[in-house]
């Protein structure tokens, strides 16, 4: 009551009332204005950011370019003939291993089967025709047989029947040894050579590589590691070579031991049979 009589008295002072009231209206809005937008920030901190997209890259193989291609690619006739050459030892080797084991094995199955067999015949030409023919037992005692019964001409009346026939069983048994050391000697070549020849291919190579050093006038660890370490390629194939070789002829060479030992066991007792007509 007392406040409307004022502002119908005094016009002015409803206008002053009145913007003092806006005012302090304004004045209580800005403070929670504030507050919202402080409130808003930490929520907005606190939500993760979304990770960055980070592009993939595709991982490309890089290629060796002073590999086994490259070697044969940049290398002169020299470098490619010795590695012919090493390639041609290593595949002799490995042929004549295999099939030296074969023919071991064919004759330890023969020596241990046709014994029993030859000694369970009637009589001697009985396991003689028993025997398997091209086996090594039927040849020692087909030779065994003939000089048994073919002791007769001017020369070899000199020679009693007992020397004669077992001239012939030790020659028989010489012959079959002499079967089983073949591609022997072959083994022993590349066993103790491949080591040499590929050194002789690192040499060469590093000797090509250090001329083209000189000649570009370039010796950064790129233009010498890359060739020399190419060049050495044919010291680690000469060895590949090499190994397999010599750890195959020491194998089979324990094998055809194996083997002459049945063999020569076979021959006595055949000796005996043809001079005494008892094992």
């Amino acid at each position: 009551m007392y406040l409307n009589r004022i502002v119908q008295a005094r016009p002015w002072a409803a206008k002053s009332l009145a913007a003092l009231l806006a005012g302090f209206v304004l004045s209580l809005s800005l403070p929670l204005s504030a507050l919202a937008q402080a409130a808003s920030e930490p929520a907005a901190a606190a939500a993760p950011a979304p990770a960055p997209l980070v592009p993939t890259v595709s991982e490309e193989a890089i290629e060796n370019p002073y590999g086994l291609q490259a070697l044969w690619g940049q290398g002169d006739y020299v470098a490619k003939g010795t590695l012919v050459i090493l390639v041609i030892m290593s595949m002799g080797s490995w042929y004549i291993i295999f099939t030296k084991v074969f023919e071991q094995r064919s004759m330890m199955r023969s020596a241990v089967k046709d014994a029993d067999t030859f000694w369970k015949a009637s009589s001697v030409h009985a396991g003689v025709s028993a025997l398997k023919s091209g086996t090594a037992m039927h040849f020692i005692a087909e030779q065994g047989i003939r000089a048994s019964e073919h002791h007769e001409g001017t020369m070899v009346d000199a020679i009693d029947k007992h020397t004669w026939i077992t001239m012939s069983i030790d020659r028989a048994v010489g012959n079959v040894q002499g079967r089983l050391q073949d591609g022997m000697a072959f083994l022993a070549t590349v066993g103790s050579t491949a080591p040499f020849v590929g050194l002789f291919g690192t040499v060469w190579g590093i000797y090509n590589a250090l001329v083209k050093i000189g000649i570009s006038g370039q010796a950064s660890i790129d233009k010498v590691a890359g060739p020399v370490g190419e060049a050495l390629i044919m010291t680690a194939i000469g060895l590949a070579v090499a190994v397999p070789a010599v750890m195959g002829y020491n194998w089979l060479l324990r094998r055809n031991k194996g083997v002459m030992d049945l063999t020569r066991a076979f021959a006595g007792d055949l000796h005996n049979v043809l001079l005494a007509g008892k094992r």
